[in-house]
């Protein structure tokens, strides 16, 4: 039998329940090394100016750029069907000043 060149391989995801479940963030902190990209994924509350890393993800600057892709891919996708996302308004503002190339980490 001829194998043929080309075609997709698939891939079985296992999805754990306790992963399932997901962890809340609504602020990302992207750093990186010539090796590496790291995102820290926080929750910001109001009133409080401490943010606390929930999960940490280290990746390949290649597959860095592969989720740029999936992202952006999905982000067209959605705001295909439900409307363009607007950053502007009460969350910009929770942003207003803060540099994320630059943030205070303890």
């Amino acid at each position: 039998m001829e194998k043929k060149e080309n075609q997709p391989q698939q891939i079985s995801i296992e999805l754990g329940e306790k992963e399932a479940e997901g962890i809340y963030s609504n602020l990302a902190i992207i750093s990186h090394s010539p090796a590496e990209f790291v995102i820290d994924f926080t929750r910001l509350l109001p009133g409080i100016p401490k943010a606390k890393v929930m999960s940490r993800i280290i990746m390949t600057p290649q597959h860095a750029k592969f989720l740029l892709r999936a992202l952006s891919d999905n982000i067209r996708k959605y705001e295909a069907t439900f409307g363009e996302i607007n950053i502007d308004g009460p969350i910009g503002k929770l942003f207003e000043g803060f540099d994320p190339g630059n943030p205070k980490v303890n």
